[in-house]
């Protein structure tokens, strides 16, 4: 059925995507670096409309963060179905190491990490041969054969291709077994604007390894595309034998240099074979393609009311969410946060939020900050943020842009309960300026006609990226500076880009 979709498939802070068939199912994991829960796990029927799941790594026993830095964490899953069950094997950077966890069900539970101390680089990789042989592929494109069961390693490491003469980090080895032949998908050049994917192929898992001609398949360097940074690629054959491609790129919007806000998102491609080689067309944010038949997910609502018995797994943490921190018992129907830590300079904020999916969006919550200081806030890591802030009789802006801190504007707290918001408005896709910001970020409160009062209203060009630095994107959400903070809802709704 040919038809259109749009791109990226799953918004927001969601990179290097892995994904796995289970007959006509689709399940694809992300990383997630220093928040927690952590590998979030998406479902779909048509790889068009994915519905986030669950969390491979819900429990701290599974995930411990606490001395991870921004950026630092999970990096680069891959998600495999073998022998009936679900294997998925990760990093915790820098100091846990490669991690394996299993599954008969990709929603959860999954079992506790295996370590497997024979693995030292990132982007590990699982593969099984037709003699049963597990096989662990990593960055550099080493390789070492492992137990799976106990996480032992069975051979020294050996690296196994270098990737393409003179291209930096070659890195995200996938490998698969198409037909008679081994192929060996990479990424290279950086996660940044140079980022590609090459492909090798050979007889056995192990190579020798003949480059593709056509390297890299898939770059969008050096062009004017409204996508960048495409990379870090994992294959999938569809149940109707047609091929496809899921990796991560990036929105770049304003001036020189271009600034990306909601981190590396993932994207889909179609794949197509040409004398034995995979070949990707350029991505659009508009695809035309033989789909699948679709099976979209209802749409999941715009407003949190807090009522349910735990939080939905869309909600994320950093670094840790300590039971002594949070409740939805303490006040039901509302969710209760006891700060710990100052503000979000401090690593062990006591935050709830989730990953900003859209370049233009609203975000409101109805806050009770009656026994302390909090409010909503938008995060890129501990150097880099901004915040309308409610409690001690006030309503104020505070922003940290890397060493500089500075508390912007201030208004008497309404009496009561307040709506706090905070907006983002992309600016246009063709810069008006060299310099122009990529969006805007307005943060307020609402009057209680519900008029929107805003106290600021800030380039959002530091709250990206390219600004940053780092591997991760915007997240929105609730927190508690000091004291007891209270929120009955929030709600997150996307808004047009053009104003």
């Amino acid at each position: 059925m040919i038809g259109r979709y749009a791109n990226p498939v799953i918004a927001g802070m969601h990179p290097d995507p892995s994904i796995c068939r289970v007959g006509e199912h689709y399940y694809l994991a992300c990383s997630s670096f220093e928040y927690f829960p952590g590998v979030p796990i998406f479902h779909s029927r048509d790889l068009v409309h994915w519905e986030l799941i669950g969390n491979a790594l819900d429990r701290p026993s599974q995930l411990p963060l606490d001395n991870a830095p921004s950026s630092g964490g999970v990096y680069a899953p891959t998600l495999r179905h073998h022998d009936g069950r679900f294997w998925l094997i990760t990093s915790n950077v820098p100091h846990g190491g490669t991690l394996l966890v299993t599954s008969t069900d990709p929603a959860g539970p999954w079992s506790e990490p295996r370590t497997l101390p024979g693995i030292h680089g990132i982007d590990p990789d699982l593969t099984w041969d037709d003699e049963g042989n597990c096989w662990c592929t990593y960055a550099g494109i080493e390789q070492v054969r492992i137990d799976p069961a106990t996480g032992e390693s069975l051979s020294r490491p050996r690296r196994i291709w270098a990737g393409t003469p003179g291209a930096q980090w070659p890195e995200a080895p996938h490998l698969y077994k198409i037909g008679d032949l081994w192929y060996l998908l990479i990424a290279e050049g950086g996660t940044e604007r140079g980022h590609g994917i090459s492909v090798a192929r050979g007889p056995s898992p192990n190579g020798p390894f003949e480059p593709c001609p056509g390297n890299p398949i898939l770059t969008h360097r050096s062009t004017d595309q409204p996508i960048q940074n495409t990379g870090h690629g994992d294959l999938v054959q569809a149940h109707d034998g047609s091929w496809w491609m899921v990796f991560l790129g990036t929105r770049p919007r304003g001036g020189t240099p271009g600034w990306h806000t909601l981190g590396r998102e993932t994207f889909l491609a179609p794949v197509a074979w040409v004398d034995g080689w995979p070949v990707i067309d350029d991505v659009a944010p508009e695809m035309q393609a033989d789909l699948l038949p679709q099976h979209p997910f209802p749409e999941p609502p715009a407003r949190d009311d807090f009522d349910g018995a735990d939080l939905h797994p869309r909600w994320i943490s950093v670094r840790s969410r300590p039971g002594a921190t949070w409740s939805l018992k303490d006040r039901p129907g509302w969710l209760t946060l006891h700060g710990r830590g100052g503000s979000l300079d401090d690593p062990a904020v006591s935050f709830i939020g989730r990953r900003q999916e859209h370049l233009s969006c609203r975000v409101r919550a109805l806050i009770d900050a009656s026994a302390g200081r909090g409010g909503l806030a938008v995060r890129l890591d501990e150097q880099h943020h901004y915040e309308i802030e409610a409690g001690d009789g006030e309503v104020c802006v505070r922003v940290r842009i890397g060493p500089v801190v500075q508390w912007r504007t201030a208004r008497p707290e309404p009496t009561g309960p307040v709506v706090l918001r905070i907006e983002t408005q992309a600016s246009g896709p063709s810069p008006d300026h060299p310099r122009q910001e990529p969006d805007v970020v307005r943060l307020g409160f609402e009057s209680s006609d519900g008029r929107f009062v805003v106290l600021d209203e800030l380039d959002g060009r530091y709250l990206s990226t390219e600004v940053a630095g780092g591997f991760t994107g915007r997240v929105i959400g609730m927190y508690a500076a000091a004291g007891t903070i209270r929120f009955d809802w929030l709600s997150y709704d996307p808004t047009p880009d053009t104003p």
